[in-house]
């Protein structure tokens, strides 16, 4: 059993990736990756559904939220800056109409209806995450405590420099045994190739994926958009190799009432947290911003 995708393998005929519970096996998340490349303009209808819509590497692009005009300056690729971004309400029609480059549409199953908001990138938190070699970016879009105006779904991205981990310790969401929190998660790759804006077809980095009952334990090679989905059970290190940098966008989205990102650690793992109380975060960290590198 896996639930790796590599590249390619969820593409339709107007997307470059398509998630769909169905795809899934699962309930709620779900994805869509749009190239103005391949077609200038794009319409989409969220039935029972809520979005998250940002650049991955379109600029200047327009957006209608039911008939509601926005433009995103977004940015040049994922190591490049941190982008603005849309909340999109349940059941609105979106437009999306751009001259270049990809846009992520993140997507989740909810009923409740919120109000459409764009998100400016200067108000986007960025925050800098574990210690030496698992020092990381985690760059807090639609998470709880940062955006609270969702009814499900929560969105982040993780930037990883070459030759440091993420997704470290090993943890879950899973909702079995004593782990109460139930989230779906999507990983979507990008990997770099030394100071490359965006992904690279040369990029290759490492994720790991163990359950429980030893039913799934995997090490996979990811290559720039692959896909892994993780509906249950212990994931990580995400391992970005030397002059690799590592990107991935997290969607989560789960059953309860409550809108959390909690998370149990792999017992045996766990005390690794303490020891990045003596160690020294990785100073090419935070990697981007909202007006660009922060380390070149």
């Amino acid at each position: 059993m896996s639930w790796f995708y590599p590249a390619g393998s969820l593409k339709t005929e107007t997307t470059k990736t398509t998630i769909t519970p169905k795809t899934a096996n699962w309930e709620f998340c779900g994805l869509d990756v749009f190239s103005f490349d391949q077609s200038k303009s794009f319409e989409v209808e969220l039935n029972h559904k809520e979005g998250v819509l940002l650049s991955l590497s379109a600029q200047n692009f327009k957006v209608k939220v039911d008939g509601v005009e926005f433009t995103l300056k977004g940015r040049a690729g994922v190591f490049t800056q941190v982008s603005d971004w849309i909340y999109l309400p349940v059941n609105s029609k979106i437009e999306l109409t751009g001259s270049t480059g990809e846009v992520a549409l993140c997507l989740a199953k909810a009923s409740k209806v919120l109000p459409v908001q764009y998100i400016k990138a200067e108000d986007v938190a960025v925050e800098v995450r574990g210690s030496g070699r698992a020092t990381r970016q985690v760059t807090n879009y639609a998470t709880p405590g940062q955006f609270d105006e969702a009814d499900k779904i929560i969105v982040c991205e993780v930037l990883t420099p070459g030759g440091n981990l993420s997704s470290w310790p090993p943890h879950r969401h899973d909702g079995r045994e004593n782990c109460l929190t139930m989230n779906e998660e999507i990983y979507y790759f990008r990997i770099g190739k030394g100071d490359s804006p965006h992904g690279d077809v040369e990029g290759a980095g490492a994720f790991h994926v163990y359950t429980v009952d030893g039913v799934v334990d995997e090490t996979v090679t990811v290559r720039d958009e692959d896909v892994y989905l993780v509906p249950e059970g212990y994931h990580g290190p995400s391992t970005a190799y030397p002059e690799y940098p590592m990107y991935f966008l997290n969607v989560m989205a789960g059953p309860a009432e409550d809108r959390v990102m909690s998370f149990c650690d792999d017992p045996k793992h766990h005390w690794i947290r303490q020891s990045w109380e003596t160690q020294t975060q990785d100073p090419r960290c935070p990697m981007t911003s909202a007006t660009g590198r922060v380390n070149k």
